[in-house]
């Protein structure tokens, strides 16, 4: 990397990290530290909450993916907005007026303490781990650029991130949320021009995402219902509103941010903000991993993205092997770079006869291509035993790093590194908050003062931020980041929803029977996830179900004994 783009990732980090601490007002008090004194306004809060989602899996992660599987990856926040309104009228002023500090509070207030601290614990399990694995996308683009190897990148990331956690408090967060959201959609912006602009004289963007389509890339919208098939409409729209529930109106890294707003009303805006915007962004970033295909069409890719293998294969006994791979290999991108061009030249002269064999043909050649690399990736997993070798995560760190000019590799690593701290910084601020509050608080020292619970937060912090860094070093090598870190979440989203449903919308439910719903309804969800092939967004309405049938049946059986408590009046 040039000493420019170390310069730009240099500069815009320390202007990150000195800007937010500098608006930084009343940490040293627990409601300043964890909730900024409720003062932060509605658009602050609104790029917050999406920066936090937008994190560097997204640039990583959804490209890869776009990459890979096109643009039928959007599908899965078809329910985003059906969510967010339905947040906004109920469990936003529900909170607001609630005055705590996490969700998980109002659930000792409604039933018992121990329900309050298992929800808790699973916010805490599945929180740590999808921070480990947004550490672990930037991650992999250092580990490219410096030639390091993965562990020391995610502790060069995870470490600095961690400190500057503990010191900042979530109004300095919040503030690098919003520069953080600005820098990555100039780098995108930047990126897809690149790409444009690299295509073939002759080869248009309408010629570009014709050839795409021909792969089936840019099919965005599939109404099959089939509940094996990960993203569909109905997978998206049905699946996705409840995950997005879950995860915006129970996860305290979410409720933490629109707990920080003003009002109501602001905290509703920034919601609100984020149902509108967050589909476009998302289609616009899987869009760049499909023109980084086309891109690739006409320009070599290597045959492995992911080369930290590579050496120990050129080094074994199968090494021939690999190298008649790799000839094999040129050879069959020649043979699809000539398809794709003569598949373009056709539909832009409008020869339907001759654009139809040519699309066959350049099908073809897409899918020989495909097993190539296939073999290749089978034969570098026997080599070195590593059975979750996976490269979908290094095509758009490759193409950065190989193909954008000076300057631009700067911007784009800054906006990856910053949306890797920003989001981690997120996340590690809500688990702090959910440690101290719901356990160290509750449990250990129920007098402590500020300066005590603050002194635990800064500890807590530094926990899960080892934690994290730990997860990281492993997570890489699981798939498209994007969709593990939901494949994470919908393991535990659809059954804390339900735990809040009980809680809000059914006033005769018993501390008994919200417990053991939500036992019941994680351990549904574990049996369908480990022995079926159903899609995981269905999970989310799978432990929603199960959580609200059991919990209401138990409810029926021991309400002889004591009945629930009422909800709360909202203060």
């Amino acid at each position: 990397m040039h000493l420019v783009d170390w310069a730009i990732v240099g500069v815009y980090l320390v202007w990150v990290i000195y800007d937010g601490l500098k608006r930084t007002k009343a940490a040293d008090e627990i409601e300043g530290y964890l909730l900024a004194s409720r003062s932060l306004p509605w658009w602050v809060v609104g790029l917050s909450v999406m920066a936090t989602q937008l994190s560097a899996i997204t640039l990583v992660g959804t490209t890869g993916q776009g990459y890979d599987d096109g643009m039928r990856f959007v599908q899965f926040y078809f329910g985003l907005p059906v969510a967010m309104v339905i947040l906004s009228v109920t469990v936003v002023p529900f909170f607001h007026r609630a005055r705590v500090y996490t969700a998980y509070e109002f659930l000792e207030r409604r039933f018992d303490a121990r329900t309050r601290s298992l929800t808790s614990l699973l916010f805490l399990l599945s929180r740590a781990a999808s921070c480990g694995i947004i550490i672990s996308a930037p991650a992999v683009i250092l580990s490219i650029v410096l030639g390091w190897h993965l562990g020391l990148t995610v502790l060069a990331i995870g470490i600095p991130t961690t400190l500057y956690t503990m010191f900042g408090g979530v109004q300095a967060v919040a503030w690098a949320d919003v520069k953080q959201m600005v820098v990555i959609l100039a780098g995108v912006l930047a990126a897809v021009v690149v790409l444009v602009l690299g295509l073939p004289d002759g080869v248009g963007l309408s010629q570009a995402l014709h050839v795409a389509g021909a792969t089936g890339r840019l099919t965005t919208v599939d109404f099959h219902f089939d509940l094996t098939q990960t993203y569909t409409f109905w997978s998206g729209l049905v699946g996705g509103t409840f995950l997005a529930l879950g995860y915006f109106g129970c996860d305290q890294s979410q409720v933490q941010r629109y707990l920080t707003a003003k009002s109501i009303d602001e905290a509703r805006q920034s919601l609100l903000m984020s149902a509108f915007f967050k589909i476009p962004l998302q289609a616009l970033i899987l869009l760049t991993g499909v023109l980084v295909f086309v891109f690739y069409l006409f320009h070599q890719s290597p045959m492995l993205f992911n080369p930290v293998h590579d050496p120990a294969v050129r080094a074994s006994g199968r090494a021939g092997e690999y190298a008649e791979l790799q000839q094999e290999f040129t050879g069959a991108f020649e043979a699809r770079r000539r398809a794709a061009e003569a598949y373009v030249e056709a539909d832009r002269d409008g020869r339907a006869a001759e654009e139809a064999s040519a699309r066959r043909t350049f099908v073809s050649s897409q899918t020989a291509l495909t097993a190539i690399r296939k073999r290749a990736a089978r034969l570098v997993m026997d080599v070195t035993g590593d059975r979750e070798y996976n490269d979908v995560n290094y095509v758009f760190p490759t193409f950065v790093t190989t193909w954008l000019p000076v300057g631009l590799v700067g911007l784009m690593i800054a906006a990856i590194f910053a949306a890797a701290m920003s989001s981690v910084a997120a996340e590690l601020n809500a688990l702090s908050t959910a440690t101290v509050i719901d356990f160290y608080r509750r449990h250990f020292k129920p007098d402590a003062t500020d300066r005590q619970t603050l002194l635990a937060s800064k500890l807590a912090t530094g926990f899960w931020g080892i934690f994290a860094s730990v997860v990281a070093m492993h997570a890489v090598n699981l798939g498209a980041l994007i969709e593990v870190v939901n494949k994470i979440g919908s393991f535990f989203y659809g059954s804390l929803f339900g735990i809040f449903l009980l809680a809000i919308a059914f006033k005769r439910t018993t501390p008994v029977g919200a417990f053991w719903g939500l036992i019941a309804g994680m351990a549904a969800v574990a049996t369908v996830g480990l022995t079926t092939d159903v899609a995981y967004l269905w999970q989310n309405v799978l432990g929603t179900v199960v959580v609200v049938s059991v919990g209401l049946a138990v409810s029926a059986v021991t309400r002889g004994g004591g009945t629930g408590r009422p909800v709360p009046a909202e203060r």
